[in-house]
């Protein structure tokens, strides 16, 4: 099973920007989908973004598309999550996974953060002050 080291989170104000970085270990990024999620306090987990291994495409949640960028770096191993225009909203603990099921699938679909299907990171913090 895949393992998957998060970091990048921090405290940022409004309209900053963060990236987080995704490596998974023991595996090749390249050939993997790997995507994010969060959790807000008090609310559901939601899909966030998810790169398909390869050429494949990226997908986006509605809440996050034209601010937040997906990309992977084969060199470094690492999936990076950049998030530009940042809103208090986006403030939540966020999770790297790899999916099971195809990225489209996953990112549409309401279940995040099973072991059984799509192995989540131990998640970052991100809080977007107003």
């Amino acid at each position: 099973q895949v393992q998957l080291v998060e970091s990048g989170g921090g405290l940022v104000q409004s309209g900053g920007s963060l990236r987080l970085s995704c490596m998974p270990t023991g595996f090749t990024a390249e050939y993997l989908d790997i995507g994010w999620f969060r959790q807000a306090p008090g609310k559901e987990r939601e899909g966030v973004s998810c790169l398909s291994n390869r050429q494949g495409p990226a997908y986006y949640g509605d809440s996050v598309k034209g601010r937040f960028t997906i990309y992977r770096d084969n060199a470094k191993n690492t999936v990076y999550l950049q998030m530009n225009s940042l809103k208090p909203e986006d403030t939540a603990v966020y999770y790297c996974a790899a999916p099971l099921r195809s990225c489209g699938s996953w990112l549409a679909g309401s279940e995040f953060g099973s072991r059984d299907l799509d192995s989540p990171g131990q998640g970052t913090q991100v809080t977007v002050s107003a």
